[in-house]
């Protein structure tokens, strides 16, 4: 399998989050970087020490495969977390908040499509969304040494069908650090401090699933929105938030796991709804047109209504 085409539909999460077996290499080429003016250190200057290599951030585009058309920012070696805000027109705020956390195996981050484009969604329909910049495991400077370490740990994964040896403790530190940092300055915002979420896309997911397992039940997130991460099942917490998941079935690297992580939250009598999708691979994002997940943010929408979190404070 060519490493361009492996990075692409399991790290940088294609449209179609499947594996191209052939086609045009993928670019990937090195950029400076957004305008980070508005992102907010989650941590006093030089708090958290450097890593190895600097942070990298670099556009990746091309044709992985028929269909895979790809146009798509990241990030590696973040070595200073931030949450970056978008919030809503204050005519249609609903005084909702989430953390949104995008995936890429710890080793980097899909900064647009399952980070700045969820957060504007949210925005658009009322939530004040505050994408999170997590430390990862440091990776080679080399651009080729990265692709090299990224396809080794995501071909190991696929082989196991799991991933519990893809972790960075260091990541769940920071979601709580911004859901503490987002409650403190919720007046500001326009946010109600009891309605503060969190979601997470793969990595992403494991991360928000990690914040929540180290947290203490007044220090929870108002909820947890947990796209296509791993299903095994864990031990809730005492006071584990309602939990959204959502999953395709043909996700190579998780849909074969069955459902343990929804059965323990309905064992511990917390609040769960599950949405399988028959297709969509791993990385569908906020959704794939022509299946179902294309509605899987209105699905979450409609769930937060009706749990009233868009309106009230009901956990």
């Amino acid at each position: 399998m060519k490493i361009a085409s492996l990075i692409v539909a399991l790290v940088v999460a294609s449209p179609l989050g499947a594996i191209a077996q052939d086609g045009p290499p993928v670019t990937m080429t090195r950029e400076a970087g957004p305008d980070q003016a508005t992102a907010i250190k989650l941590y006093p200057a030089g708090s958290t020490p450097a890593g190895p290599a600097p942070e990298t951030w670099a556009h990746i585009q091309g044709q992985a495969g028929p269909g895979i058309t790809l146009d798509m920012h990241i990030v590696r070696n973040v070595s200073e977390p931030t949450v970056t805000p978008f919030l809503p027109d204050p005519a249609k705020a609903t005084g909702a908040a989430v953390v949104v956390a995008p995936g890429g195996a710890f080793l980097s981050l899909t900064m647009d499509a399952e980070g700045e484009d969820v957060a504007r969604w949210f925005a658009d329909h009322g939530i004040a969304a505050f994408v999170l910049k997590y430390r990862l495991n440091p990776t080679p400077e080399n651009d080729g040494a990265f692709l090299g370490m990224m396809s080794e740990r995501m071909g190991a994964a696929i082989q196991a069908g799991d991933a519990r040896d893809v972790n960075e403790p260091r990541a769940a530190e920071d979601g709580a650090r911004a859901l503490t940092l987002i409650r403190e300055r919720a007046a500001e915002w326009g946010i109600d401090p009891e309605r503060v979420g969190f979601i997470g896309f793969s990595a992403g997911a494991m991360t928000g699933l990690q914040t929540v397992m180290a947290a203490s039940p007044q220090d929870q997130p108002a909820f947890l929105a947990y796209v296509y991460g791993p299903m095994l099942a864990v031990q809730p917490p005492a006071g584990a938030p309602p939990l959204f998941v959502a999953i395709a079935l043909d996700d190579p690297l998780f849909g074969r796991q069955g459902f343990g992580l929804v059965d323990a939250w309905r064992t511990a009598g917390a609040a769960v709804e599950l949405h399988a999708f028959e297709r969509g691979g791993h990385g569908f994002g906020m959704g794939v047109a022509g299946t179902t997940t294309a509605s899987v943010m209105d699905d979450l929408l409609s769930w937060l209504a009706m749990r009233g979190l868009l309106m009230g404070s009901e956990r």
